[in-house]
C-alpha cells in the first residue's frame, strides 16, 4: 500500500518511532489540534527502555476542565515533580549512550520552559525532534475536528492500545532495528520513543525512518 501525502497524527510527548516514520513517508503532517483529550496515549506519554526494560514516562495533567477542553487547552499539572522524575529516568536510561550528551541540553532546555499548556510544550520537542532526525516536512495544525479522514489517518493507529497491525506492516515498509543500550541479552523492543533512536544513531537515524 503506498503512503499518502498527507498524514494525520495526535500530538505526542517524545513520540514513538513510528510517529516519525510517517513524518518521514509524508510531504505533509497535520496535528490533531481539536479533539477531545485521551487517557494512556502517547499525548502525554513516552516510552524509553531502562534498567528494568521498558520504562513509561506521564506527564500529569490538571483534571478540572478535562472533560470539556480540546487538546489544546489541557494544562500540565506542575504541582506534581514529574520533570524531575522524567530527567533522572532519561540520563538513568541513556548515559551510557553514543549521543546522550550531544542532545541533553538543548532537550532540557525545552523542558525547562515549564510550559503552561501540554500542546505546546509537544509542539516544541516535536520542533527540535524534527531538527535532530533531520527530517523537513509540512506540519500544520487542524482547525476543525473530523472524526474521519479519507487516507493517513494515524491517530488511533500510533498509540500505546492499538493491537493492529503496526505503520510499517500497514505500508509494507521494512522496519529496521538499531543497537539499544540494555538490550544484551534481551529481544529488541519496539515503540520506544524516537529519543531511544536519537541517543544510539545520533545523525545517521534518519537512515532508520
Amino acid at each position: 500500500m503506498d503512503f499518502p501525502e498527507v498524514c494525520i497524527l495526535t500530538t505526542a510527548y517524545l513520540p514513538p518511532v513510528d510517529y516519525f516514520r510517517a513524518i518521514a513517508s509524508s510531504s505533509r503532517v497535520l496535528i490533531e489540534g481539536c479533539e477531545s483529550y485521551q487517557k494512556q496515549s502517547w499525548r502525554n506519554r513516552c516510552r524509553i527502555y531502562s534498567t528494568g526494560g521498558p520504562e513509561n514516562l506521564t506527564i500529569p495533567v490538571e483534571h478540572g476542565n478535562i472533560r470539556t477542553s480540546t487538546i489544546r487547552d489541557i494544562r500540565i499539572d506542575w504541582s506534581d515533580p514529574w520533570l524531575t522524575r522524567h530527567k533522572r529516568a532519561m540520563e538513568a536510561a541513556y548515559n551510557s549512550s553514543a549521543f546522550f550528551e550531544y542532545y541533553r541540553d538543548d532537550l532540557f532546555a525545552v523542558l525547562d520552559r515549564r510550559d503552561t499548556f501540554l500542546f505546546d510544550l509537544n509542539m516544541r520537542l516535536l520542533e527540535l525532534l524534527l531538527e535532530m532526525t533531520g527530517l523537513r516536512v509540512d506540519i500544520s495544525v487542524t482547525e476543525d475536528y473530523l472524526p474521519e479522514y479519507p487516507k493517513g489517518d494515524l491517530r488511533s493507529v500510533i498509540q500505546p492500545k492499538y493491537k493492529g497491525p503496526s505503520f510499517c506492516e500497514m505500508y509494507d515498509k521494512k522496519e529496521k532495528t538499531w543497537f539499544q543500550v540494555f538490550s544484551s541479552g534481551r529481544d529488541f523492543v519496539p515503540h520506544l520513543s524516537v529519543i531511544d533512536l536519537l541517543c544510539s544513531e545520533g545523525p545517521d537515524a534518519i537512515s532508520y525512518l
